[in-house]
């Protein structure tokens, strides 16, 4: 189900406890076929749950489509050192609100996930790094596992099976950096959050010095699934290079906003118009964010044409990130829009590296001069020039993240921008 809506449309695989309170009881998770997955996993080699997943096609959730069991393919095969599996739960990004929600109704199903990887990357640790201000969803969470660990499910002797795994779970700080996976390494080492220059990878040398691979919480809530049924029941749904189902966050100007399960490659406009029940007072759409504040705005003719997958996204000049879909009307401002997303991203800078640090903070100066009324032509071409130089050229992707939503709100919106720099042009100006 959706939550709070449902659409007959979705295809509910990782949503399905949303809204139902007794998902979060281990006896009814496990009444309903839960850890049965794990038990399976514990069966099987290493090796042979990473060909599993490989095998599925599941791409990382949490914004990079990276392929998971690719990824887990990347750690040691020795165990002489410890692995570290970071389940990345500080969720964070402007428009997102999906793995707060699964951590919220289906705490079991992430634990299991966790619990299936460990053992896939050969780890007997996993930390699950939640964002500090989900002071409900980390309470369930931990409870959930107590639960787990009481259950026989977490800890020593896993079911039996011989194999222990312990899971940790910490709450953040709410700086959204940790939400980046060297970030989010360096505070749970007690250090402060920032991002470090790779390489080395973490796969090489993660937390703690050790070999440590990161995945998103959807992707390690949809592992479970995969591994009950097998990688090519995953691939009924979605398309040939992005399969499966994926959660998308819808915010803005929709009627009916909230996180629906769909099969990737679906169409963004029956997003919009079938699944949100369309736009409030009949008004016509303007702009649309498909995968979060970080990723460039597309006009009413791209998502016409726009399919929500990470191919489909590229194609129309946008990105599936996290696939937080912000929708904006008729009446939005663009420019207030952007320059409200520049200026979280220039707070959450942590200031190492010069382009995103002062860039981002000159960008801001800039968008409020402009919305103003007080910009000058020369304003836009300085916008254009300060945004490419933070685009790779930083360690981490957060000033790319400030670059993305300027420099396509100009390409796409530039009669906006030159609305508030010659009154003139304004709509409705005499």
């Amino acid at each position: 189900m959706a939550y709070p809506y449902v659409s007959e449309r979705e295809t509910r695989v990782i949503s399905r406890g949303f809204g139902d309170p007794m998902q979060r009881v281990l006896d009814i998770y496990v009444q309903r076929g839960g850890y049965g997955a794990l038990r399976k996993a514990l069966g099987l080699s290493p090796g042979e749950v990473i060909e599993e997943v490989k095998r599925s096609g599941l791409r990382g959730r949490g914004g990079a489509g990276f392929p998971t069991g690719l990824k887990w393919s990347f750690m040691p095969k020795e165990s002489r050192r410890e692995h570290y599996l970071l389940c990345n739960a500080d969720e964070s990004e402007p428009g997102t609100f999906k793995d707060r929600e699964l951590m919220r109704w289906d705490p079991h199903q992430l634990i299991e996930g966790c619990l299936i990887a460990a053992h896939a990357i050969r780890s007997s640790h996993v930390y699950i790094y939640c964002r500090g201000e989900f002071f409900e969803a980390n309470q369930i969470l931990a409870r959930a596992l107590e639960d787990a660990y009481a259950g026989g499910f977490a800890g020593d002797d896993i079911m039996g099976s011989g194999r222990s795994i312990d899971v940790t779970v910490v709450q953040g700080a709410g700086a959204y950096i940790c939400g980046e996976e060297t970030g989010l390494m360096s505070s749970l080492e007690g250090k402060r959050g920032l991002p470090r220059v790779k390489p080395p990878f973490p796969a090489a040398v993660g937390a703690f010095g050790a070999p440590s691979t990161i995945n998103n919480v959807e992707t390690l809530a949809a592992v479970p699934h995969i591994v009950s049924n097998g990688g090519d029941w995953y691939r009924q749904w979605g398309t040939e290079r992005s399969p499966g189902t994926k959660l998308f966050c819808v915010s803005g100007h929709v009627n009916r906003p909230g996180n629906y399960e769909l099969p990737l490659g679906f169409p963004l406009q029956e997003l919009i118009d079938d699944v949100c029940g369309g736009i409030p007072g009949g008004k016509a759409l303007k702009a649309v964010i498909p995968g979060g504040s970080s990723v460039p705005l597309i006009d009413a003719a791209d998502t016409r044409a726009c399919a929500l997958d990470y191919e489909g996204c590229l194609e129309v000049g946008t990105m599936l990130g996290c696939a937080s879909v912000i929708v904006m009307d008729e009446s939005a401002d663009v420019v207030k829009q952007v320059r409200r997303m520049a200026e979280f991203y220039a707070h959450e800078s942590c200031g190492q590296c010069t382009p995103c640090r002062e860039g981002a903070a000159w960008t801001v100066r800039i968008l409020r001069r402009i919305e103003a009324g007080r910009g000058t032509m020369e304003d836009i071409d300085t916008l254009m020039e300060i945004t490419q130089g933070m685009v790779g050229t930083t360690i981490c992707v957060l000033s790319d993240s400030v670059a993305a939503p300027v420099q396509s709100s100009i390409e796409k919106f530039r009669d906006e921008y030159l609305s508030l720099i010659r009154p003139e042009h304004r709509v409705g100006a005499a």
